[in-house]
């Protein structure tokens, strides 16, 4: 097994989720190609005394799934044992490990959007119980061929940008994350009781509200890796337009060139210049998904290459991307959707960040 494997379990177990004994740890991977990760964590939660599962998902679930005679309703019908472990373990890793990110992309709409739900209820379990701090939750990514195409690299170029995104090749990655996760807290103790932001840039100029939010530091510990800070806009207070820089990805399907206008927290105005039907037909889906979950901005400065997985692109260093759709409790939201889709908007070159007022953030650095 290659050492970063192991090591990466170690950070994942031991500061992630902070693994306490006699905890449950719901592993999950995605794709029995994670299969490494996922038994290098079983051993490490029983070294640190916790009670590890896992629920391994097939290869091509989701494909076989939407190929079948299977109803609209039978393919949104939630797995009550993956249920089951959302509602009651203390901890949950799951593992990202796909051969085709796009694998889904050319199936009805109504179908895919049917599936997207059975995800979604678990994503909504998950995000309430983190936002009650009674489950702790990390995602991760395993290399596979599928993820280094999509990034156009090697598979080794692949495994060594994403253990280098993640500081594996450090002596002590977790002291490094913990570095991160301070630096972050310095930029959110500025933040905190500010009421207004703009955003300003060749792709975006926009406003929003954040009184009474808080913005969450994201060092490690929900995802891996991770790097940035985010919050949820006051609902019916985004005004303006942004066009994002890169292609968004959601569910399998890439949207080219997307442009949202903004008036009073909704989307108003929809566009992209390749797949707009989706990307219509998911800002429909119900009557969160037209407003702002989230805003955030990328710090991970390991991370500047667009890749293709959200996993690390909302996190490149120099952006900021928002997601239309569920909010996150925590931060103040209130926004409830099915959907959470984050889109990327870079601010490397003129892009501006001004809170309360104040500059806040130029050419994709924090100035304060």
């Amino acid at each position: 097994m290659d050492s970063r494997i192991q090591k990466m379990a170690q950070v994942l177990v031991n500061y992630s989720v902070a693994l306490k004994p006699g905890e449950r740890l719901l592993i999950r991977p995605l794709s029995p190609d994670a299969q490494p990760l996922a038994q290098a964590l079983y051993e490490e939660a029983f070294n640190v005394g916790g009670l590890p599962f896992v629920y391994m998902q097939m290869r091509q679930e989701d494909e076989i799934a939407l190929e079948s005679g299977a109803s609209l309703e039978q393919l949104a019908t939630v797995n009550p044992m993956l249920k089951l472990m959302y509602d009651t373990c203390e901890a949950i890793i799951r593992i990202e490990a796909s051969q085709n990110p796009r694998a889904l992309s050319k199936y009805p709409l109504d179908r895919q959007l049917a599936r997207a739900k059975y995800h979604s209820q678990l994503i909504d379990i998950q995000m309430k119980r983190e936002a009650a701090k009674t489950l702790r939750r990390c995602t991760t990514q395993f290399p596979t061929f599928g993820y280094a195409q999509n990034a156009g690299m090697s598979l080794r170029q692949y495994e060594d940008f994403l253990f280098g995104a993640c500081k594996l090749d450090l002596d002590d990655p977790i002291a490094a994350w913990q570095a991160v996760y301070d630096s972050h807290e310095r930029l959110i103790e500025w933040l905190k009781g500010k009421k207004h932001i703009q955003v300003r840039g060749d792709h975006i100029d926009l406003e929003l509200s954040i009184e009474g939010r808080t913005f969450k530091n994201a060092g490690g510990k929900e995802n891996f890796p991770d790097g940035e800070i985010f919050t949820g806009p006051v609902e019916d207070s985004v005004n303006g337009w942004v066009r994002f820089t890169y292609p968004a990805y959601y569910n399998g399907n890439e949207v080219k060139g997307v442009e949202l206008k903004f008036r009073d927290g909704l989307v108003v105005e929809a566009k992209a210049e390749a797949n707009e039907e989706f990307l219509i037909a998911t800002l429909d889906t119900d009557a969160g998904s037209r407003r702002l979950g989230e805003f955030a901005i990328g710090t991970n400065r390991e991370i500047q290459t667009f890749t293709g997985s959200i996993l690390f692109d909302e996190k490149i260093g120099g952006t900021v991307h928002m997601a239309v759709g569920q909010g996150y409790a925590e931060t103040g939201s209130v926004n409830t959707s099915l959907v959470h889709w984050d889109m990327i908007c870079d601010m490397r070159q003129g892009g501006e960040i001004i809170v309360d007022g104040e500059l806040f953030y130029k050419d994709g650095e924090v100035v304060i």
